[in-house]
């Protein structure tokens, strides 16, 4: 038997461009656009654009191989010029991808017949290159409600968190003294039972390996001390504890490699009358996972904000209590007697700024300061301890880096009523263009897949970029040049169309008006007003008399 080979469409032959750009889509007003960011002719370039594409939002999914528009009937997930795939479910409300792009879980609730009841809640989990459900969960709105932040209607979203890694193979979810752990091969219960934890209020997993840290809060007046254990799955087996005390609260972070976890705590004094706070830093992949109690100089300053580098081994925390907080860099790489300790770098007093955006590709930050600070920005170099530029995008609501690292997005949704649209710097703080759009809803880039090459290789090439950086250089300088050169064409082949325009209306008006002369001698008994000679006016003043008056005037002789 022969089969016939069917050439599939490349989902991923927006990669290949040969400008190395990146995409991004924006919802404004009805208008769905999908651009190019073409930050050296300085302008987005619309690859696509549709009305009424979606009913409430839309998402890319992780690599960036799909598009979903949501709708009230379900969703659809696009992918190359036109493939789509309709995953249906009444009443839609809320999506979420798998990491490795196989699988969508979609939210759907239903008002209640009678007043007295609560929501009902259908969870689909679809593979999304076939659009078939392969897991359907149902229940009331209080079944789904604990734990995480508070989303549609109380629900915890994503109600199910996925595994870490790429291949998709594990989902879980936080119940009552449970959490929940599903494999994709049989979506049923690793098993067939949950993971029983007394009292667990929250969850994370790894971002790459199958690990989930957890953290129960202190029981009985503390007589039982909070903890936070990292869980192997699916063995289920605790491979690492912490017993913590005096617990206030607790988050926990992940470094995106998967190599670090810190624990923010938050503790009461002895006194219970104030609260500072600690971290826990786990070493996830070094010998029986070493933990480092660590604190700021100040341990009572508030803490704002906590980021991790990506791909890196640094973190950032701003902390104060002040309008203007400092901002403190710390590494995990110091070596004291042959031991990795963590060490600060250095600390930024007094700045404008709540929230860190490190780079994808590491290295660079900005320091962000929303809402309050009304869009205050500053590039930072961490390897060189340096400010690079500062900037300001006014009433700023949101901050995105491109998956690359080489460019920023900043924009104003319309949440605030003006100066909707977005901005698009370069990683070191230029201002590349600015585009205002009315009732601007949202920006998302176009995320990436990961590279192919190891990180030796990456390595390799980033070494012969530097040796032969000279050369390297020379070459874009000289494609920089040409664009230059070309939108220099650009612009006055546009100044010549605008110029045979402007000519054209000229000639049009002058033969409509040849065309009238006919009519305009007619009207004036055949005088030809075109051949009249330019009247020449003089400017006269004359006097008139106007009005007189008769008045008689008494005179007395006598006083003389």
């Amino acid at each position: 038997m022969l089969y016939v080979y069917v050439l599939q469409e490349n989902l991923l032959k927006w990669l290949s461009d040969d400008k190395a750009r990146d995409q991004f889509v924006i919802r404004a007003g009805t208008f769905t656009e999908v651009y190019w960011n073409d930050a050296r002719r300085a302008t987005p370039e619309l690859v696509y654009q549709k009305q009424y594409w979606t009913d409430s939002y839309i998402q890319w999914s992780p690599l960036g191989t799909h598009l979903a528009t949501v709708h009230r009937q379900g969703a659809q997930v696009w992918g190359g010029d036109d493939k789509f795939v309709r995953l249906m479910r009444s009443q839609l409300k809320l999506i979420d991808f798998s990491p490795g792009e196989k699988y969508l879980i979609s939210y759907s609730s239903h008002e209640p017949s009678n007043p007295i009841d609560t929501h009902r809640v259908v969870l689909n989990i679809f593979d999304v290159r076939t659009g078939k459900v392969r897991r359907e969960f149902k229940g009331s709105a209080d079944d789904f409600t604990t734990g995480g932040n508070m989303g549609v209607s109380g629900i915890s979203w994503p109600i199910f968190r996925w595994g870490g890694g790429r291949d998709d193979k594990y989902f879980a979810r936080l119940g009552k003294n449970v959490i929940s752990v599903y494999d994709t091969e049989t979506f049923a219960l690793i098993d067939k039972k949950s993971l029983k934890v007394e009292n667990v209020v929250d969850f994370s997993w790894s971002p790459t390996d199958p690990i989930i840290s957890l953290f129960v809060p202190e029981l009985g007046g503390g007589n039982q001390p909070a903890r936070v254990s990292l869980v192997q799955i699916p063995g289920k087996e605790e491979i690492r504890q912490k017993n913590l005390f005096s617990v206030s609260d607790c988050k926990m972070y992940w470094q995106n490699n998967g190599e670090y976890l810190a624990v923010q705590v938050d503790r009461y004094t002895k006194t219970k009358k104030s609260i500072y706070t600690g971290f826990e830093l786990f070493r996830i992949k070094e010998r029986d996972i070493p933990i480092e109690v660590f604190e700021l100089d100040n341990k009572n300053d508030k803490i704002i904000a906590f980021a991790w580098e990506p791909k890196g081994h640094r973190f950032a925390v701003i902390h104060g209590d002040g309008p203007k907080p400092d901002i403190s860099f710390y590494t995990m790489k110091a070596v004291n007697n042959n031991v990795s300790r963590v060490s600060k770098l250095t600390t930024l007093k007094g700045k404008q700024a709540n929230a860190l955006f490190w780079s994808p590709a590491g290295r660079f930050i900005v320091l962000a300061g929303l809402r309050g600070f009304n869009g205050q920005l500053e590039f930072f170099n961490v390897d060189d301890l340096e400010t690079l530029a500062t900037g300001e995008h006014f009433m700023a609501t949101d901050i995105m880096w491109d998956p690359t690292g080489r460019y920023l997005a900043t924009a104003v949704t319309s949440v605030h009523e003006m100066e909707n649209g977005f901005q698009i710097w370069s990683f070191n703080g230029k201002h590349i263009y600015k585009v205002l759009k009315d009732h601007f809803y949202q920006f998302q880039w176009r995320p990436r897949p990961p590279s192919l090459l190891t990180p030796e290789k990456e390595e390799d090439i980033s070494k012969n970029i530097s040796k032969n950086l000279k050369r390297y250089s020379k070459k874009y300088e000289q494609e920089d040049q040409d664009v230059h050169h070309l939108l220099d064409e650009e612009e006055r082949k546009r100044r010549m169309r605008l110029q045979e325009v402007w000519e054209a209306w000229v000639a049009k008006w002058k033969q409509l008006h040849e065309d009238e002369r006919a009519f305009r001698m007619q009207l004036r008994g055949g005088e030809d007003s075109d051949k009249e000679e330019e009247a020449e006016y003089k400017e006269i003043e004359a006097e008139e008399l106007v009005d007189v008056t008769e008045e008689t005037v008494a005179f007395d002789l006598d006083q003389e």
